[in-house]
């Protein structure tokens, strides 16, 4: 492909200005000088000044060329030995030899240039501007002199000496650099190059009509210019319109595209939430430009985001091999190791990268996690405490970025903290969430929540639900969340009265209408939460993940209702919109398991929302209960133990695991554990019971005793199982 000359420096791709600098030999350099000193090796004099009054001070009337001449020789030579000897005098020379011939040629635009563009190169920005400047009083259409004010902006704003803002006041110097650009493509209407920058100086100001249209002119004079391509694409994404910046690459034949138009071509599909057709651009990029780091990284990621672990593995493996210092890659590679299930590798290749680089947020956080996964809960910890230190100042000052980076491992290590039942520990860890204020402390309200819920404290939930509505009393989610509190501890009228009077009839309703569905059918007031819904759909746009929590609720309202074959439809239509929710997939899984029907589709479902959320106890105990029902009883016991261990005051957990151990002649374990059930139903919010469901736990336990005093009374006291 045909590309032209890129003299804009990268950094302009961003819409920032850069420096610009380029140092071509004098315009009027003489091509044939006689020998001189400087040709044998001397070094030349100085030259002597000329006296006051000579011809050389005063303007002649006519030009006098040959002595013009010589002083452009002389110039040149001072300037070849200013580089030769970096000696800076010999720039003045060069510089009064020029300014001679001006004397001796006062007419001469190509001598002011040759001035201008000597000035300009050995950083004398200002009289360049004005040597320029001047020639334009009596040549206005000289298109050297524009060039070379051109280039002078570029060069001011590169370094930062003006602000490069629409706003500043007429005559900034990004304004100049339009003005002047403006005028080079009026005199050379078929300069691409020119073009280009006059396109990306109007994207710099945010007139993006007038970028477009630059770029389309340059497109129209070299339809193969990468630059074009490239810039008219960026154009069009930067305005959010990325269908449309993909398509200008599209148009270009794939024979003809570079590397560099497939590399963006791979970032819009990943945009467009097209990973295939991300990982084919990306693929074609590294085929042109074979070892690009750049390229290898995106079509790993690409590879990563489509599921397809084990070929990004491989892309990730060589670029380890080619860099092994290479953190992030490390990471990656943990990162698929671990959704392989393979957790003590993903480990293993994630300690080698907090080695490399002890103070790394995402290494610790990583390897925080594996540890969690793994059941080795002191040790992660342990962890998100050092990472916790690591984001701390002593001044409780933080910058948005440092806020949202400790309030990260704040919450995993309030996690932690509240699997082993640390109840006091997770509070603390999560107040200091709240301390942090903003999005952090409504996270950090609803972790001391659920510590407490989950640690039969309802009445701390409530009083927290309280104090965080008092603390921020505009708080809409916070005040939603008190009144999902209230409702399950018997204060069902006031909650939801709670909830309705934040009512406003706006567009946020949505959500207090999806809320009030929640509770309403949490209470069992299944007509009033399918009205709760409808109206919740009728304020639903068509976003794909407004979509799907709507259908996931009437699924589970259905559900909820012993109406099967509805909930099914809903949750399948929501796996249509997002075949990877791991909400949507654990409840249609164990649904489905739970009644004994299509059991590989519905292990294939829980497993894809274990691997997401493998600290889920509640995907853990579904996962268990699949296998249990597909007879497979060693890996229903791996998990369900698990789920148990994660999920301690689950009544759910604890009765199939006690089904496990009956279905494997274990009576005594079983019963065990059929009697933590009752006893966590017996301390549950009467929102999380089900009667049917207590009883059928009651007359399994009963039916164990039976049996195991039969057996006793037979064979004498039994042996621990």
């Amino acid at each position: 492909m045909k590309r032209i000359k890129n003299f804009l420096p990268p950094i302009w791709l961003s819409c920032a200005a850069a420096a610009f600098f380029v140092a071509p030999a004098l315009h009027a350099r003489a091509q044939s000088a006689p020998a001189t000193a400087a040709s044998s090796g001397k070094v030349l004099p100085a030259p002597a000044k000329p006296a006051a009054g000579s011809s050389a001070e005063a303007t002649p009337q006519q030009a006098d060329r040959a002595k013009a001449y010589f002083h452009v020789a002389m110039a040149g030579i001072y300037e070849d030995q200013a580089i030769s000897t970096g000696r800076p005098e010999y720039v003045g020379h060069a510089i009064e030899e020029l300014k001679a011939a001006l004397n001796a040629d006062p007419g001469s635009a190509e001598l002011n240039n040759s001035l201008a563009d000597l000035y300009f190169r050995t950083g004398r920005v200002r009289e360049a501007e004005a040597t320029a400047r001047g020639l334009l009083k009596t040549s206005p259409d000289d298109i050297d002199a524009h060039k070379m004010l051109g280039r002078i902006y570029l060069r001011q704003l590169g370094e930062a000496q003006n602000a490069v803002s629409s706003a500043s006041p007429s005559g900034n110097v990004l304004d100049m650099a339009i003005a002047e650009f403006e005028k080079i493509v009026s005199l050379e209407p078929k300069d691409v190059d020119e073009r280009m920058v006059l396109g990306q100086l109007y994207t710099v100001k945010h007139e993006p009509g007038k970028a477009e249209e630059q770029f389309k002119i340059a497109q129209d004079l070299d339809p193969d210019s990468e630059d074009v391509v490239l810039n008219l694409a960026r154009l069009y994404a930067e305005s959010g319109d990325i269908e449309h910046a993909a398509k200008v690459i599209e148009a270009v034949p794939v024979s003809d595209r570079t590397s560099k138009m497939e590399f963006a071509l791979g970032a819009a599909y990943d945009q467009l939430k097209r990973p295939k057709d991300a990982i084919a651009a990306y693929k074609r990029a590294a085929d042109s430009e074979p070892g690009d780091v750049h390229t290898m990284n995106a079509l790993a990621q690409a590879l990563l985001s489509d599921g397809q672990l084990d070929e990004a593995l491989k892309v990730y493996r060589n670029l380890a091999q080619a860099n092994p210092d290479d953190v992030n890659t490390l990471i990656r590679i943990s990162e698929i190791q671990r959704r392989q299930g393979k957790y003590e590798d993903a480990l293993a290749t994630i300690r080698k990268a907090v080695k490399k680089d002890p103070d790394s947020l995402e290494a610790g956080y990583n390897q925080g996690l594996l540890l969690d996964v793994l059941g080795r809960y002191d040790e992660a910890a342990q962890t998100y405490e050092h990472m916790v230190e690591l984001t701390s100042h002593a001044n409780g000052a933080y910058t948005a970025e440092e806020k949202n980076n400790r309030g990260i491992f704040l919450e995993r290590l309030g996690a932690v903290y509240h699997e082993q039942n640390k109840t006091d520990q997770a509070v603390a860890t999560y107040q200091k969430m709240i301390d942090l204020g903003g999005d952090q402390a409504r996270r950090g309200y609803q972790g001391q929540v659920d510590t407490y819920r989950d640690a039969r404290m309802f009445d701390k939930a409530v009083e927290v639900s309280r104090k965080a509505v008092a603390a921020n009393p505009k708080d809409r989610d916070l005040k939603l969340m008190l009144a999902g509190e209230l409702a399950d501890q018997g204060q069902a009228d006031e909650g939801l009265a709670l909830a309705k009077s934040l009512l406003d009839n706006t567009d946020k309703d949505r959500i207090v209408w999806l809320t009030l569905a929640q509770m309403d059918t949490r209470l069992r007031r299944w007509k009033d939460a399918e009205e709760d819904l409808n109206k919740a759909e009728a304020l639903t746009t068509s976003k794909k993940e407004d979509r799907v929590y709507l259908l996931f609720l009437r699924g589970a309202l259905a559900e909820r209702q012993k109406h099967l074959e509805p909930a099914e439809q809903f949750f399948r239509q929501a796996l249509d919109l997002d075949s990877s929710n791991a909400m949507v997939l654990n409840y249609l899984g164990f649904m489905l398991a739970d009644k004994g029907s299509k059991l590989p589709e519905a292990l294939k479902m829980i497993r894809k929302a274990v691997e997401q959320d493998p600290m889920n106890g509640a995907y853990l105990d579904s996962l268990g209960w699949v296998y249990f029902k597909l007879g497979q009883y060693e890996l229903a016991e791996e998990n369900l133990r698990q789920a148990v261990e994660r999920d301690q005051t689950d009544p759910t957990v604890h009765d199939h695991l006690g089904d496990l151990y009956e279905k494997t002649g274990r009576i005594r374990l079983a019963a065990a554990q059929w009697e933590l059930s009752l006893v966590e139903f017996s301390k549950s919010a009467a929102a999380d019971v089900e009667p049917s469901e207590v009883a059928k736990v009651q007359h399994k336990l009963e039916s164990a005793r039976v049996k195991l005093a039969k057996e006793d009374s037979i064979a004498g006291p039994a042996k621990p199982e």
